[in-house]
């Protein structure tokens, strides 16, 4: 499970190689937003060549973001980047699920060319970066590839497609509506086709306090994860996103507790009442703890 990914640019090896120092799961070396048009045959070599020589991917997985598929720098991305073997792929401002299995017939072909096997580059859908993909969630129950493993939304591109000035409410300074709207809605389809929900960027990475709180807001909504922008946000999203010993040890009693008395549908633990929901609540709970470890 990847609790934290990191945003690091592709055409700057000395940010890649100090990426692989950093304690994020994972990081993307990114070949759109953060590479000018004019250096992307230089990013897609860089990229390449550190993916060839990172090989070692058991503590931090290697992803990278490409272009969007109606870009035409997105097909030579991949011509140029999959000889590296990713261990997937960031499809940025999706229309519908259309998209991400487009690319997978994409990596499909590619993989044979490469000769790696099958299905072992993943997906991950940044669902809401387009108007249209406020509109098409249902989608993805309709038919998607095996290779999608998880979801994120996005925030700032949003706006732009929304023609919003922010995407902050003026007075509370929280998500306005069309974006709570994005942020549930990337929740609730990540859930029902069982990939990873993972939380979006926070931009203001000098506010530490504020990043700490979004990733509890986002653990408590049933997001697991967040991707970042700056080296020093991973640690504080890690910490977030595993379990504290009393978390897990007060899930354990609730699951023990059950599977003593198999007959009841509530039971009274610490002066509380529990049922069913709770019971599947620790076990979400304790299976997060096992793949965080």
């Amino acid at each position: 499970m990847i609790r934290s990914w990191l945003f690091v640019p592709g055409d700057s090896e000395r940010k890649m190689e100090k990426g692989r120092g950093n304690v994020a799961d994972a990081l993307i070396l990114d070949l759109e937003d953060s590479v000018a048009d004019s250096r992307q045959e230089i990013a897609r070599e860089m990229t390449c060549n550190f993916l060839l020589q990172e090989t070692d991917r058991s503590r931090q997985q290697l992803w990278v973001r490409i272009n969007p598929l109606d870009n035409p720098l997105s097909l030579p991305d991949l011509a140029a980047i999959l000889k590296g073997k990713p261990d997937g792929i960031v499809l940025p401002k999706v229309y519908s699920a259309a998209d991400v299995n487009k690319l997978a017939d994409y990596l499909d072909i590619l993989e044979v060319r490469e000769g790696i096997p099958k299905g072992s580059t993943k997906i991950v859908s940044v669902a809401t970066e387009t108007a249209q993909s406020l509109l098409t969630f249902n989608t993805y129950l309709e038919g998607i590839t095996d290779r999608l493993v998880g979801m994120t939304w996005g925030g700032e591109d949003l706006s732009a497609a929304l023609g919003a000035s922010s995407n902050r409410h003026p007075r509370t300074g929280d998500y306005d509506d069309p974006f709570l709207y994005a942020r549930t809605m990337c929740l609730a389809t990540a859930r029902a086709i069982d990939v990873q929900p993972i939380g979006v960027v926070f931009v203001d990475y000098k506010d530490s306090d504020g990043l700490h709180e979004e990733c509890l807001r986002d653990r408590q909504s049933g997001y697991i994860g967040k991707v970042s922008i700056h080296p020093g946000q991973p640690e504080i999203i890690n910490a977030a996103f595993t379990p504290s010993s009393d978390e897990v040890a007060h899930a354990k009693k609730v699951v023990q507790i059950f599977e003593e008395n198999p007959g009841l549908g509530t039971i009274g633990i610490d002066g509380k009442m529990y049922d069913m929901p709770h019971l599947k609540q620790a076990r979400n709970l304790l299976e997060l703890a096992a793949k965080v470890k």
